[in-house]
């Protein structure tokens, strides 16, 4: 008895919303290039006319190197403020359920919409010896206004909601009965929260503080009117960075901008190694 031959069946492929990987890639290298890599290329050549040893010598300069120190100082000390608080903020305003939360929730978000010269001047009227904190601050002996402190202010201001909104997703994800499993099992409070709440945690807690820290940085507008620009003090590099083209000196501009650019790229290098450890460490993706 002949045995009919079995034709398998033709599997056809459902086609993509999005085109294929050749055209994707293509449109990808492409914009980055022209609005990311082309612009940070001609910004090094143009510093590199000075060579190294000039680059060396601006970097060295007493001024810029204390404005390089208080804008990435400050910017690490305020990155790290904001992941803690923002941490917290995300964690009252997903878990509980109060009056006025949806507000608290849209608040979060002003930074992101506010001009950064409005943040700036609304802080400084604060904050300012005279300022309605400013003058409580003054009378115990503290000055914010014109001084790190208010660089630092302005910067928590402006990264808090980078590190809420990141962490916020993944604590609205967590299961509660695993928590709860926790507790039955034994955990105290502490245990639950460093062995089953914070590891999920992690990865997007840096990814808020290297945001915090990139946008603190690169930061102007709202820094400009609290700082007081005091040249070894309170000046920012990025107000060096326009005082440096005001005088038509776009070389140093350049290679002031250049620095930046090498350290900031470092420490965000050195924070997504961090962060790819902690998911393999923890075993999240």
């Amino acid at each position: 008895m002949a045995v009919a031959s079995v034709r398998p069946k033709r599997r056809f492929r459902q086609p993509s919303v999005i085109p294929g990987f050749g055209l994707t890639l293509g449109y990808t290298l492409t914009v980055l290039s022209l609005i990311v890599l082309f612009p940070l290329a001609a910004l090094v050549v143009r510093a590199s006319g000075l060579g190294l040893s000039g680059i060396w010598e601006v970097a060295t300069d007493p001024r810029v190197f204390s404005a390089l120190r208080v804008s990435f100082g400050v910017s690490l000390i305020a990155a790290l403020t904001a992941s803690v608080f923002g941490s917290i903020v995300a964690w009252v305003l997903t878990r509980y359920d109060f009056p006025g939360r949806r507000i608290i929730d849209a608040v979060v978000d002003l930074p992101f919409a506010l001009p950064t010269a409005v943040a700036g001047i609304a802080l400084a009227s604060l904050y300012a010896p005279n300022g309605l904190i400013g003058a409580q601050l003054a009378k115990v002996g503290i000055e914010a206004a014109y001084t790190p402190v208010g660089i630092f202010i302005a910067m928590v201001f402006i990264g808090l909601p980078f590190a809420v909104r990141t962490v916020q997703p993944l604590i609205a994800e967590i299961d509660r009965e695993v928590e709860e499993a926790s507790a039955i099992l034994g955990s105290t409070r502490l245990g639950t929260l460093t062995k089953v709440v914070l590891p999920p945690l992690i990865p997007a807690v840096l990814t808020g503080f290297a945001l915090a820290f990139a946008r603190g940085v690169g930061e102007y507008g709202s820094i400009i009117f609290i700082a007081g620009n005091l040249p070894y003090v309170s000046e920012i590099a990025p107000l060096l960075i326009v005082i440096k083209l005001s005088e038509f000196d776009y070389a140093g501009a350049c290679a002031i901008a250049t620095i930046m650019l090498a350290i900031s790229f470092t420490t965000l290098l050195f924070i997504n190694l961090i962060q790819a450890w902690s998911r393999r460490r923890f075993g999240y993706v």
